[in-house]
C-alpha cells in the first residue's frame, strides 16, 4: 500500500481493526447458520466467544482511531459523533448478546448479535453508499458524510426487519404411508 500519514501515525490500531474485522465477518457469518448451530453447539459456543472478542477489537480500535487519527476533512465534524455513538453501541450490543447467551436467553441473544453484526459490517455497506451516492449526489464533504451515515441506517433497518419478520415455518415432512392402498382404503371405511 502507498504510504498514508494517517495510518503511519498509529499502525497498531489499524492492524487490530483490520484483523478483528476480518475474523468478526468471517467467523460471525457462520454463526447465523441454523444447521451449524443445531449440529455443532460446541463449535457455535466457541466460535461465538471468538466473534465477541473480535467484535470488541473492532469497536475499541475504531473508537481509538476515531479519537486519535488526524483530521482528514470536513466529514470528520459530521461523522465523528456518530462513530463514537456506533462504536459504543457495538460494545453494548456485544456485551448484551453475550450476557443473554450466558443466561440461556437465546431469543434475546439472537436480537443483540444481529444488531452488532449490522453495526460492525457498516464498512461494506459504505462502499455502496459512497459509490452510488457519489454518482448521484457528488463527492463533496457533506454528501460523503451523509452517505457514510446512510450506511448505518441501511444496515440497522435491515437488521430490525430481520428481527421483526415473522418466522418462516418449515414445510411439514410427509411421512410415508404404511401398508398398501387396499389396507388404507379399508381402514377409512
Amino acid at each position: 500500500m502507498p504510504a498514508n500519514p494517517r495510518f503511519d501515525a498509529s499502525p497498531l490500531p489499524v492492524v487490530v481493526h483490520i484483523v478483528s474485522a476480518i475474523v468478526f465477518a468471517l467467523v460471525g457469518a457462520f454463526q447465523f447458520s441454523a444447521r451449524l448451530r443445531r449440529r455443532r453447539r460446541g463449535w457455535h459456543r466457541g466460535a461465538g466467544r471468538i466473534v465477541v472478542v473480535a467484535g470488541l477489537g473492532v469497536a475499541l480500535s475504531a473508537l481509538w482511531l476515531n479519537q486519535f487519527f488526524p483530521r482528514a476533512h470536513a466529514t470528520r465534524d459530521i461523522v465523528y459523533p456518530l462513530r463514537v455513538m456506533f462504536g459504543v453501541a457495538l460494545v453494548v450490543t456485544l456485551v448484551l448478546g453475550f450476557r443473554a447467551a450466558r443466561r440461556r436467553n437465546f431469543p434475546r441473544h439472537r436480537v443483540w448479535m444481529i444488531r452488532s453484526f449490522a453495526i460492525a459490517l457498516v464498512a461494506g455497506t459504505q462502499v455502496f453508499t459512497l459509490g452510488f451516492g457519489g454518482a448521484i449526489f457528488g463527492t463533496g464533504d457533506l454528501a460523503q458524510a451523509l452517505m457514510l451515515v446512510a450506511a448505518w441506517g441501511i444496515n440497522l433497518a435491515v437488521a430490525e426487519w430481520v428481527i421483526r419478520r415473522p418466522p418462516r415455518r418449515r414445510a411439514a415432512r410427509r411421512r410415508p404411508a404404511v401398508g398398501t392402498d387396499r389396507q388404507r382404503a379399508g381402514a377409512l371405511s
